[in-house]
């Protein structure tokens, strides 16, 4: 029989949970099979995972459809109801070895309930740390899951829990492992980042893992840490930016609106002048410090003069990478029963933002010309900077090692060299 089919949407976390589950799956030799990763970050996430399993179901056919991840644990019902769907697994026991013992042959699949998923809030641990992280050559380690707080617009918290820290001494060991596999670039990935340490014994921080892991292992050439939340940032971690040069100067911030009173409504722990105090702090410890950030356009009540306020909090943080989220109403928020703007304009606002961002990419990228840069070479024609902006050669390079190249133009959204 042929191996799984796999498919994922979504964010990071879930590439990474799907290497782990490639790995579950060849252990109990599942065969014949296709394996849907969802995410539930949006009504349209939810969507576009069902128009996944129709293709794949019709491409594939005979094969047995497992629908796993985020909008499996959140609305399991809504894809055990589909006719391609053979099973609903949550997000938990995705994770586990005996559930996929009990998937590892199409005829062995109808032999038990349609929907395996239980409360992910009763979760006290994560199981992240299955796998030596992922990727060719910048390696991913989730070293935390789930979230404890309840953003009104997120449906997140239900379909990954409360949030669980990996303990440091896995990660480091984890890691040391990954530098001796010759991966030059690791990357820390979680739900919620700057929550970590907060369930581990003397509550540890962010900060402090990020120096733990600098310290104990000096060969690792660069690491990174994936989207933060900004008001959360602890001593020890302004201190590795401002000291750590092997700590990359690139961070992305959750700080889903610009306004005041609609990051009250959303529920947010940060009002503006935090993000902007935060931003010109961590730029003043480390100078070339670039950030990005997730902004929401057209959240329910918002008014033209508050999605001004959003559109200047691109300038007045100075972000050079925007992800910007046209509002979606997720059913069992209470953002989703607030008085909602009228969907054109939360298009036209969408666009707004993100043409923002592209000149602030275009200001960030203009400004590179004729600096030098230590760049990770990711295929032999491209690699990324130490801020994580893309650069192309017209010659090959060394995949995955880290070479110091002169940036000589722009094309587009990259650099050349």
């Amino acid at each position: 029989m042929t191996a799984p089919i796999f498919s994922t949407l979504g964010c990071r976390l879930n590439a990474y949970e799907t290497e782990a589950m490639k790995e579950l799956a060849a252990s109990a030799g599942l065969s014949g099979a296709v394996v849907v990763n969802t995410c539930a970050v949006t009504a349209e996430a939810v969507r576009k995972a069902k128009q996944e399993i129709r293709k794949l179901a019709r491409e594939n056919p005979g094969a047995a459809v497992i629908v796993t991840g985020c909008a499996a644990q959140t609305e399991p019902e809504t894809f055990a109801t589909m006719p391609e769907v053979t099973r609903v697994i949550g997000n938990t026991e995705k994770m586990l070895p005996e559930t996929w013992a009990t998937l590892r042959a199409p005829d062995l699949i109808g032999e038990t309930e349609k929907v395996m998923v239980d409360d992910i809030m009763s979760v006290r641990e994560t199981a992240g740390h299955l796998i030596d992280g992922f990727g060719r050559h910048r390696a991913y380690v989730q070293v935390q899951n789930g979230c404890d707080h309840r953003c009104t617009f997120c449906i997140i918290p239900y379909g990954r829990g409360n949030s669980r820290s990996v303990p440091a001494g896995v990660v480091i060991e984890q890691i040391k492992r990954l530098v001796d596999k010759g991966f030059q670039e690791v990357v820390l990935t979680g739900v919620d980042l700057t929550s970590w340490g907060a369930d581990l014994p003397a509550t540890p921080r962010l900060g402090d893992l990020v120096m733990r892991i600098l310290r104990l292992i000096p060969d690792l050439p660069r690491l990174r840490i994936s989207s933060i939340d900004s008001i959360e940032a602890d001593e020890n971690l302004m201190q590795a930016i401002a000291t750590e040069p092997r700590l990359m100067p690139h961070l992305h911030l959750s700080l889903q609106a610009g306004d005041d009173m609609i990051l009250k409504r959303m529920k947010r722990r940060h009002l503006r002048d935090d993000a902007i105090a935060f931003c010109e702090e961590a730029r003043k410890l480390r100078p070339d410090m670039i950030f990005g950030a997730d902004i929401i356009a057209g959240f329910p009540t918002e008014t033209e003069e508050m999605f001004a306020n959003s559109l200047k909090l691109v300038t007045d943080c100075d972000l050079t990478f925007l992800h910007v989220f046209p509002y979606s109403a997720r059913k069992g928020t209470p953002a989703a029963r607030m008085p909602a703007v009228k969907g054109p304009e939360i298009k036209s606002r969408a666009a707004r933002l993100r043409a923002m961002g592209d000149a602030a990419l275009q200001k960030h990228l203009a400004a590179q010309i004729d600096k030098k840069h230590q760049i990770l070479m990711e295929s032999p024609r491209m690699g990324r900077t130490e801020q994580f902006t893309e650069v192309q050669f017209t010659t090959d390079r060394p995949e995955g090692q880290i070479i110091m190249a002169q940036i000589t133009g722009v094309s587009a959204t990259t650099l050349l060299a």
